[in-house]
Formats: structure tokens, sequence, C-alpha cells
């Protein structure tokens, strides 16, 4: 799987996610709910790992129920339950690891991997949190616009030491320019927003060259989506601590 089928998979996620934000909280949730299966049954293809299948539902399962809670808990506390629905899923992945026969050589890192799936698949709740957040939907433009910088950035076949600098700047440049165009974010929380995004997917796009082999389109699923997942919730906490 070339690696820009990774980045259309990316932008393809956060196009999904500002569009079910702006169409209903329904649809948000959908999108929710998706993303956390497409990781769950991604990332252990990313990791090359075995029992797939079963650690896919472990670590999808926690995704799933925290976008459920954020859908529907009272405000403020949107994400009050994504911590315990992150640690069930951490806690399911570590009793597997224990009962299962099979790739014992690999059970450290098939528990470190998959754990970090877990966190990924649960992080993705922010986007939901983001958007019911003092009913602002202008934040999660911001934060996706950011974003799909980072990852354009991340499909130019340059070193690491020129794309990651591009990716960060152009992510942190246009976080207040999107939200000068489309809304009265004040600059430095776009700034902000953009830069922390962007320094987090340029990373993603240093375990993709560090996996060294070609990916799978499950595996391009997972490590596509994870990082847009992880944004999600950077995005929700930074407005509420800097704009609120």
């Amino acid at each position: 799987m070339k690696s820009w089928v990774i980045g259309i998979i990316g932008l393809a996620g956060l196009a999904a996610v500002v569009g079910a934000s702006y169409a209903s909280p329904e649809a948000l949730l959908v999108v929710g709910v998706l993303t956390a299966a497409a990781i769950g049954i991604g990332w252990p293809h990313f990791l090359g790992i075995p029992a797939r299948k079963t650690l896919g539902v472990l670590i999808g399962l926690p995704g799933v129920g925290a976008a459920l809670a954020a859908a529907y808990l009272p405000a403020p506390g949107f994400l009050d339950w994504t911590p315990s629905f992150m640690a069930a899923g951490l806690m399911a992945i570590f009793v597997m690891q224990l009962i299962r026969g099979t790739g014992q050589a690999q059970r450290l890192e098939s528990t470190l991997g998959s754990s970090a799936g877990v966190m990924l698949s649960c992080l993705g709740a922010g986007w939901i949190a983001c958007s019911r957040f003092n009913g602002v939907r202008e934040m999660v433009l911001v934060a996706a616009i950011s974003a799909a910088i980072a990852l354009l950035a991340g499909l130019i076949r340059w070193p690491d030491r020129v794309v990651a600098p591009l990716g960060v700047v152009g992510a942190g440049l246009a976080g207040p320019l999107a939200g000068f165009i489309f809304s009265d974010i004040a600059v430095l929380p776009a700034a902000i927003v953009g830069v922390v995004v962007g320094a987090v997917l340029v990373s993603f796009r240093r375990l993709v060259i560090l996996r060294g082999e070609s990916l799978s389109f499950a595996a391009a699923l997972g490590i596509g989506l994870g990082p847009v997942s992880a944004v999600g919730s950077l995005a929700y906490f930074i407005d509420k601590l800097l704009i609120f």
C-alpha cells in the first residue's frame, strides 16, 4: 500500500468529522463509532501481531463506548467515562495476552501496541465532545484544517528533518488563518491547536517510516485514522482550557 493512501484515509476521516459535525449530532456519533471500529480492525494489522481479530474487538469496543458516552452524557462531563473505557480496554488486553496460547514471543509488543490502540480508539470521542462544547463547531473545523495541512505535508517524499518542521509550522499557521476566516477564535488558541495537531501527525508519519514494510489496506486504515482520532481530544481540551 502506497504511503499516500494513508494520507488520503486521514483526510477522508477529517472530512467526515467536519461534515458530520455540521450535519447532526447523530451523524457525528456514527462517524465516531465507525472510526473506533476501523482503528480496532486496522491497528493490529499495522502492528503485525497475532490474534488480530480478538485484539481488534478489544481495541474497537472501548472506543465505541467512549463515543456513545460522549454523545449522551450531560454537559460538561462529555469525556467523564472515557478514562473508564480506556481502563477496561487495557485490562481486557492484559487478560487476553495472559491466557492466549499463540505468539508468546510477541506478547510484550502485542500488549504495548494494543494498549496504544485502545487509547487512540477512545480519544476519538473528543471530536464529539468538541462539537457539543458550548455548541460551537468552529474549533472542530480549525483543528481539522490544521490536521489536513499536516497530513498533506506528510505526503511529501522528503526527509523527516524537512517534513516535520514543515508540517508543524504549516499547521500552526493554518490554525489562526482558519480561525480568522471561519470563526472568531483568537489567534493564540488557534495557533496552539495547529502546532499541537501538526506535531502529533508528523510523529505518526515517523511510525509509518519505521514500520518499513508494505502495508495492507487494513493496516493503512488503522494508521490513517489513529492520529485523526487522537486530534479530537487534543482540540477539545485546548478549546476548554484556552477559549472557554
